[in-house]
């Protein structure tokens, strides 16, 4: 839904501020990447949950695309998105919906990396009459599931989805481990590790005479940094969309990246304490703490001005479910100001992700500073 732009002042708080000019940055500067290095970009939507933000993101709006729930998965198809990949492990419950996904024409790949799984694809293909696409996830750098590029189950996996009814569509692996990676050459080294681990498990199901069109990679992080894809198609990102404070902590982005930040109005201030407190808690920024073990903790979030420049050293130090504590970051020596009920200020988040999934949607600004319009989002699973 669109309006006349109106001013900041006259929304209610907390509530969440996408400003359009640093997102479409944000999302020309991959699509340039990834051109750049001559791989197809998976835009990962998990982030958004937005349909306003996924037809400025995908290419014709119909994909390709990522999502990490399947109720994304059905909202984006019912908007014309065909082409999806499900970034989780499929849970064997959820086969009815992967069906009735690839019924409608919507090109729905899953995600395996154990036997059962594989057999439980494959017999759901055998029983639908329908292959379900399916790719193999590779661990390159141990920070969550997947299989390692030599394990022997790669092979066995492989053909139970080819040989058993189901499609094997590919590898595809996630570098985790470089949200910790700090600084662009750090990244790169995570891409390299994404990049030959992925291409080494496509050489061994090929060389069994097994299929693997697909060889994708890709996170925030290491899709910046990478250079040199060679033998992969795809790469795969999210947040950055938005970005948030961890990416701006380990140096993916400048915090003048960031374009989601949460507006709340001061409450009252503490004075003796030199707090301030604000009616966002961590029901509006989320109790993510992705700086914590960072070189600057941001606390729950880094304090804008309500023109969204920021404040120096001054952080949102605690949170209850709708109060938030400003006050300055410890050892900063900074000084909190008295700032009167009813000032507004604008909080930049840890987690886009997070703070994002805390709201039911965004009110846009442009690059004047006004709000042009509302894009709901939505959740669930």
């Amino acid at each position: 839904m669109t309006h006349t732009p109106r001013a900041i002042a006259d929304l209610p708080t907390p509530c969440a501020l996408l400003d359009e000019p640093r997102m479409t940055r944000n999302i020309s500067r991959l699509a340039q990447q990834a051109e750049d290095i001559g791989v197809t970009l998976r835009p990962h939507l998990k982030t958004c949950k937005s349909l306003d933000v996924a037809q400025r993101l995908l290419t014709g709006g119909t994909g390709p695309a990522m999502v990490s729930t399947l109720a994304e998965a059905e909202v984006f198809a019912d908007a014309g998105v065909t082409d999806t990949t499900y970034g989780v492990g499929i849970a064997l419950n959820k086969l009815d919906r992967v069906l009735a996904l690839l019924r409608r024409g919507c090109r729905l790949t899953v995600l395996v990396d154990n036997a059962p799984q594989a057999r439980a694809v494959a017999e759901a293909s055998r029983m639908a009459g329908i292959p379900i696409p399916a790719l193999i996830e590779i661990d390159s750098d141990g920070h969550r599931s997947g299989l390692s590029p030599h394990d022997p189950a790669l092979i066995e996996i492989g053909r139970l989805l080819e040989e058993g009814g189901a499609e094997l569509a590919g590898v595809l692996t996630h570098a985790g481990e470089s949200y910790g990676a700090v600084g662009q050459a750090a990244q790169a080294r995570f891409a390299c590790a994404e990049r030959d681990a992925a291409v080494q498990a496509a050489k061994r199901l090929r060389e069994v005479g097994l299929p693997c069109p697909v060889v994708s990679v890709g996170s925030t992080p290491t899709a910046h940094a990478a250079t040199d894809l060679s033998g992969v198609t795809e790469l795969r990102a999210g947040v950055y969309v938005f970005f948030d404070l961890v990416m701006a902590g380990i140096g993916a982005c400048a915090v003048e990246d960031l374009a989601l930040s949460v507006l709340t109005s001061v409450i009252g201030a503490q004075k003796d304490k030199g707090w301030l407190m604000v009616d966002a808690g961590w029901m509006a920024l989320s109790r993510d703490r992705g700086t914590a073990a960072q070189a600057v903790d941001q606390g729950y979030g880094l304090v804008c001005d309500v023109e969204g420049n920021v404040l120096p050293d001054l952080i949102v130090a605690q949170c209850s479910q709708e109060h938030g504590t400003i006050a300055a970051r410890p050892g900063s020596g900074a000084q909190v100001p008295y700032l009167a009920p009813g000032t507004l200020l604008r909080i930049l988040p840890n987690h886009a992700c997070a703070t994002a999934a805390q709201h039911g949607g965004y009110h846009v600004l442009d690059g004047e500073g006004d709000v042009t319009g509302y894009w709901a989002r939505f959740g669930g699973w």
